[in-house]
């Protein structure tokens, strides 16, 4: 009786120990903010010391960006570095490897549209503007110019209908604006030239009301471009 209580005991130990093991590689593979999907690329950056002209931070409007119109990125020495889905504290805690690190005369910051979605939990609008304000704080700090876009037009998620996130895109876009000029940063006005008559973008820039399509892109591109260049010369 004694040796199969002991067995039973060594049984269980032994399955908690593996199952403790179990969650702890699981946690040691998280990457909340997805460090591991640019590091290959950056550290390939460093090594040549071929560093971009301008790095875009953003989430998978940046990202369709690229693929989109790659042309735009490759034949202007710009780099982005969008993932989908992604929130401004997930953008924050890579900006140092994915932006700093790879010493750019100048950076675009998107961001802020799935935060309001609610991607990663809920956001208020000072959540979103302090994040902003410390990635353009950080990219301040190691003089790399800072261009702040707008958030995109959009009048409902398809992923999270009924928001009304009109408002609240209206409020942040103000916000990035004003600081903008208040902290000599520059800013980049992608809102007005893509939204409709309900403050959304429509379905020849967008199928989905939030990801450009390539005619989206193509309004986006050459006003992005001017800004750049006018801030470059500087």
């Amino acid at each position: 009786m004694k040796k199969v209580v002991l067995i039973s005991l060594l049984t269980l130990f032994s399955n908690f120990l593996i199952a403790q093991k179990t969650e702890t590689s699981e946690l040691m593979e998280q990457d909340w903010a997805n460090l591991k999907k640019y590091k290959a690329e950056n550290e390939k950056i460093l090594e040549s010391q071929n560093y971009p002209d301008l790095v875009f931070m953003g989430n998978s409007i940046t990202e369709g960006w690229v693929n989109a119109q790659p042309e735009f990125f490759d034949n202007n020495n710009y780099i982005g570095r969008g993932i989908g889905g992604q929130t401004t504290p997930q953008m924050l805690v890579r900006f140092m490897p994915d932006v700093i690190a790879l010493k750019p005369k100048a950076v675009v910051i998107l961001a802020g549209t799935n935060d309001i979605a609610g991607n990663t939990g809920f956001s208020d609008v000072k959540m979103i503007t302090d994040n902003i304000q410390a990635m353009t704080q950080l990219a301040k700090a190691n003089n790399i110019k800072v261009i702040l876009a707008s958030i995109l037009p959009v009048y409902d998620y398809p992923w999270r209908p009924g928001l009304k996130p009109v408002e609240k895109i209206a409020r942040i876009n103000s916000w990035i604006e004003n600081y903008a000029q208040e902290n000599s940063h520059t800013y980049l006005d992608l809102f007005n030239p893509l939204k409709d008559e309900k403050e959304g973008l429509p379905k020849q820039y967008s199928e989905d009301g939030v990801h450009p399509n390539l005619a989206g892109y193509k309004v986006m591109a050459p006003l992005t471009k001017k800004t750049i260049e006018s801030i470059l010369k500087q």
